[in-house]
């Protein structure tokens, strides 16, 4: 691929405007990578509110994220929560910086609609490069292999997960299993060894033994 090729154009939309065969098309390429059931796929996007498109100089889509907004009171404080759903860059295009930035600017946007309440990104991740996210852009995150999450940390993550996921939430060990997993196609998400030896990758694999199948730390 020439480097010229390389570069992602992307666009921040609603859920409920994507096209028909934009649906198909984000469809067609998670299947092409992960082993993923088309109905619980389209109702998962269907849950959303917001979508980040990504697409080549040919306006073909070579990656996407979803995610929506939801919130409750703990506590006697109301908590907002931007929740992560499907995630995937085509491997052609891993490096590649369109993501993480759109991603930022959406932050940027729902921090100032959420104003002085707290917002939390609730993250779950089945493999490392997803997990990454977190040391590569916040101070604090959980859990993580240095330290210990706190006590009412945990209280949040756990209610927030059981809002989402009930019993398919495991609170002892931080590890949901989906009705519908879609565990990543041809090892794809087997870290070489020299990334295991990255403290954040070898605690991910320690924490979440069964990404291999879909499990969600």
């Amino acid at each position: 691929m020439n480097k010229k090729d390389n570069r992602l154009y992307g666009s921040i939309k609603e859920v409920n405007k994507l096209s028909n065969e934009s649906r198909k098309s984000l469809f067609r390429l998670m299947d092409e990578f992960y082993i993923v059931d088309e109905t619980a796929f389209f109702e998962d996007l269907n849950d959303k509110d917001t979508i980040i498109l990504l697409k080549d100089s040919e306006d073909k889509i070579r990656g996407f994220s979803s995610a929506k907004l939801f919130s409750f009171t703990f506590e006697n404080e109301k908590l907002n929560f931007i929740f992560s759903g499907d995630t995937i860059i085509h491997p052609d295009y891993w490096g590649t910086l369109e993501l993480p930035k759109l991603w930022g600017k959406f932050m940027l946007k729902t921090i100032a609609e959420t104003g002085s309440e707290r917002l939390f990104w609730l993250l779950i991740s089945s493999g490392y490069k997803t997990y990454r996210f977190l040391p590569a852009y916040f101070h604090e995150f959980f859990p993580r292999f240095d330290q210990p999450t706190p006590e009412k940390i945990q209280k949040i993550m756990n209610t927030a997960a059981k809002e989402l996921f009930g019993k398919r939430y495991d609170p002892e060990n931080g590890i949901i299993k989906l009705e519908n997993p879609t565990p990543i196609k041809g090892g794809l998400s087997n870290p070489d060894e020299r990334k295991q030896n990255n403290p954040h990758i070898a605690f991910f694999l320690k924490k979440n033994p069964g990404f291999g199948n879909g499990d969600e730390l």
